[in-house]
């Protein structure tokens, strides 16, 4: 989160709402100008990104002002004083000032960005549910809710309330239609422990050696995310030499993390001090070598291979059985590349689902074949078939 334009509210005569909800209204448009690669530009985040060109960006990490509504200091039981967020670009007049400028930074981001790309906005429950409706409005997909859970939240000093230990993140493609966006959910699972990774993160606040801090030791930014937090992200929506936008800058954890990680970024923010201490702080951080960041290959990426290719192959021999992993179902490979159980003949696929009575099988998984060392899934002779196809491309 970082400063920002405080919005005034419109009048209601200036909003036109199309039938699909999306506002016709915006702010007028500045000349358009070359994105300049890992660069963090000081001015207005709506300005700035009017001026870049239509869909140029691949991914949009945005950390808005959270609208606090802070009216009075925050104390803890022995009277110190929090250090909370009470910077003036945290205040608006009233919600519907708030609405116009999340409407219009909103609406920027979203010309900005290309068909496929996607947008993730963190919000706490002081402003996520207005901007979530706001982003619908404005044609927006949302694909998730992700929950940032802290493992170390502040507590509620006063009792009068639940302790607030979570931020929230919307992630949306651009519009409905969006099918091809990024998104590396075989390599997060492989990363979980062959789990799918949930929409719930536990992660740590900011703090420690992580944290910027001026030269009296007070925090350079009050909202400084971590930086697993953006790493996550960005691995799970973004590809190396994608670029970033992040219109609210702060303290560059986006682009930190987006040079850590093989990404580029384009940073915009308003006050210049946050923007030198992101200039500094990126410059200081060392890029993975490129094959710890390069995308993991997918399944669905993969060259399809049909079991009839192993069997023209030599793989297996027409005539041979196959077994499941508990040798309690077994099947005749025909020279077609089908399998038989007595009169009935079908694919991998629908004769694992029939002997295990269920709608569904993925046959190259379910039916093994006997190799040196015992059994084996087919589908290891399907990874032979693939690499021996791409030697003869070569």
């Amino acid at each position: 989160m970082s400063s920002a334009r405080v919005g005034a509210a419109r009048p209601k005569s200036q909003i036109k709402v199309s039938r699909t909800g999306a506002s016709n209204f915006g702010p007028p448009r500045a000349p358009s100008r070359a994105i300049s690669r890992n660069a963090v530009v000081v001015g207005d985040s709506v300005e700035v990104m009017l001026s870049l060109p239509e869909e140029s960006v691949d991914l949009v990490f945005a950390d808005p002002p959270y609208n606090l509504q802070l009216a009075n200091k925050l104390t803890r039981p022995d009277q110190s004083l929090v250090d909370a967020v009470d910077e003036d670009w945290d205040k608006f007049a009233d919600f519907s000032a708030y609405d116009a400028f999340t409407r219009d930074w909103l609406a920027a981001a979203r010309r900005a960005m290309k068909p496929c790309a996607t947008i993730f906005v963190i919000g706490s429950y002081h402003n996520i549910f207005r901007v979530g409706a706001i982003m619908q409005d404005l044609g927006f997909w949302i694909l998730n809710d992700i929950v940032w859970r802290k493992n170390n939240p502040m507590p509620n000093f006063r009792g009068r309330r639940f302790t607030n230990a979570h931020e929230t993140l919307i992630w949306a493609a651009r519009d409905a239609s969006a099918r091809n966006y990024t998104f590396h959910y075989e390599a997060l699972k492989a990363g979980n422990e062959d789990c799918q990774m949930r929409s719930d993160w536990l992660l740590p606040i900011c703090s420690g050696g992580e944290r910027l801090k001026d030269a009296s030791g007070r925090k350079t930014h009050p909202t400084q995310k971590p930086e697993a937090l953006l790493s996550r992200i960005l691995l799970a929506a973004s590809n190396p030499g994608d670029l970033v936008l992040d219109p609210f800058f702060g303290s560059g954890t986006t682009g930190a993390a987006a040079r850590l990680l093989g990404r580029d970024y384009f940073g915009v923010e308003r006050d210049p001090v946050y923007a030198a201490a992101a200039r500094a702080r990126i410059a200081a951080v060392s890029p993975l070598p490129a094959e710890a960041v390069a995308p993991a290959p997918t399944k669905r990426g993969e060259m399809r291979i049909p079991f009839a290719s192993i069997v023209e192959a030599g793989l297996v021999a027409p005539g041979a059985t196959l077994t499941d992993a508990g040798r309690r179902h077994k099947a005749v490979i025909r020279a077609d590349g089908a399998l038989t159980i007595g009169p009935v003949v079908g694919s991998i696929h629908k004769i694992g689902a029939l002997v295990q009575g269920l709608p569904a099988c993925n046959g190259w998984t379910f039916w093994h074949f006997e190799s040196g060392s015992g059994l084996a899934p087919i589908d290891d002779l399907r990874a032979v078939a693939r690499a021996r196809l791409r030697e003869a491309a070569e």
